[in-house]
């Protein structure tokens, strides 16, 4: 018999350790605005109750102070997620007329179809590569400066910071590079909401001078899922644009329960953002000790950062290489013996994002999971990461998405250009993007991948078997 999605939450979400999103960890104790948002609750633009997108009463009040929160000149509430932040925030920049965009190749796919709809000319910003997880890293402001140098008609510079793994980039030093050429900054923060507190955790976009900031309030802090909050400073971006075009992105009929997701979420901070940080810092200080007797496995903690770079050390990334395990391995294993659900796995990593909502006691259950795994561990040989396959952009996505298109088997597609955008996910970062040359590495790249355990998607849903390419090779 089959179960509807409430009977299924209620049978299996309260079992398992959530070492995953949203970062209130279903911790209802934490506050009591987590157990009061009920159907009871669910209303619209009634009187007395303010419109998001016209805002002047409640929710006015509210974005300021989350404004006044985060050091940021405006705040929008968000509730379509970070993604409208994204979509929003490149086209209060670029409008519809396009420019030239600078863009760090690990954005997310928001930020893509973004660029794409805005009908930008895209040049990509290629991160640092770390090593012991085979993903992108910090990005150099140098990096930004010399690209900036040869494309002096850019209009926009975007970056995720941080990362999927929290690396944390030299946000302040990019912003600088820009701004002397009075170029706006875009920061892609969307895991980064709970940095710029202190207590451990390095310093965010806003402080560092972003002039748009996008954050995910749910992925590390005490507020429901699709709650987020686009920031809006300096003199580069007008805030009546964006306003503008979040109100093309965002729905017309915005969540109450979320939006007082987001507004009781503010308050605590307010309230007693100093002890919960501090309670945090100190649970992830007794979870890295307990830790430090692993013999196999092996905590990521940013690796060789370059100056100015720093790692969030909210993530806890558990890298398997050396041992007998991949990552969906190591996974499987947390989720079957001992009821821990992580974030993501990659080839040779499990990710476990850790919020607000963790304590002590759940991060030790953590620990003591994978002391108990890490003890029956053989050594292995080390996992051979997917390298990212080879790509070239040989014209913008929006050009691309014009064109007519065919599915083609993908051992046959290595040279042609790609009419669609392939990622694995999460994190969801593009691995091909649409006008992008598929390299005669991509077919092995998917079958390494799957050797993993990792699983590859595309925008129109045939792999592993073909791929949207476009008909004509030539640009």
């Amino acid at each position: 018999m089959s179960q509807t999605l409430l009977e299924r939450l209620a049978a299996c979400v309260p079992a398992a350790l959530p070492m995953h999103m949203p970062g209130h960890k279903r911790n209802t104790a934490l506050a009591g605005y987590l157990e009061r948002l009920g159907a009871e609750l669910d209303i619209t633009e009634i009187d007395g109750f303010d419109n998001l997108h016209d805002a002047h009463g409640v929710l006015a009040q509210g974005m300021a102070r989350a404004a006044a929160l985060w050091g940021s000149a405006r705040a929008f509430y968000l509730v379509n997620g970070s993604t409208c932040g994204n979509l929003a925030a490149v086209r209060a920049v670029l409008g519809g007329q396009g420019g030239r965009v600078l863009a760090a190749r690990n954005c997310h796919r928001s930020v893509w179809n973004a660029l794409e709809l805005c009908r930008a000319e895209t040049e990509f910003l290629y991160p640092c590569c770390c090593p012991e997880t085979g993903a992108f890293g910090a990005l150099l402001p140098e990096a930004v400066e010399a690209a900036l140098t040869r494309r002096p008609d850019t209009r926009l510079v975007v970056l995720t910071s941080p990362t999927y793994e929290g690396v944390v980039s030299d946000v302040a030093g990019v912003c600088r590079a820009a701004h002397r050429r009075g170029v706006p900054v875009l920061v892609d923060e969307a895991h980064g909401a709970h940095l710029g507190f202190g207590y451990g955790f390095p310093d965010g976009a806003v402080h560092a001078g972003a002039d748009l900031v996008v954050q995910s309030l749910h992925k590390t802090l005490p507020s429901l899922t699709q709650t987020a909050l686009l920031h809006v400073s300096g003199g580069l971006v007008d805030a009546q644009r964006v306003q503008a075009a979040l109100a093309m992105f965002e729905t017309s009929s915005p969540s109450y329960l979320l939006m007082a997701s987001i507004d009781g979420c503010v308050e605590l901070l307010e309230r007693r953002g100093p002890g919960l940080f501090a309670a945090w810092e100190q649970a992830l200080g007794a979870f890295s000790a307990q830790t430090a007797g692993l013999h196999r496995l092996r905590l990521f903690r940013g690796g060789a950062l370059p100056p100015g770079a720093a790692h969030d050390p909210s993530k806890l990334v558990v890298c398997t290489a050396g041992t007998s395990l991949t990552g969906p391995q190591l996974a499987e294993r947390l989720r079957r013996e001992h009821a821990v659900e992580c974030e993501a796995a990659m080839a040779g990593a499990v990710i476990a994002m850790t919020g607000m909502g963790d304590t002590e006691q759940t991060l030790s259950r953590f620990a003591a999971a994978l002391l108990e795994i890490d003890a029956g561990l053989s050594e292995g040989p080390r996992t051979v990461l997917p390298q990212l396959p080879e790509q070239t952009a040989v014209l913008p996505a929006w050009r691309a998405a014009e064109r007519p298109r065919r599915l083609l088997p993908v051992h046959q597609a290595a040279g042609c250009v790609c009419a669609e955008t392939v990622w694995a996910y999460p994190p969801g970062i593009p691995l091909l993007l649409p006008g992008e040359r598929i390299g005669a590495d991509f077919a092995g790249y998917l079958v390494e991948s799957a050797a993993c355990g990792v699983t590859v998607y595309s925008s129109l849903g045939q792999l592993p078997q073909n791929i949207g390419v476009l008909i004509d090779k030539t640009p």
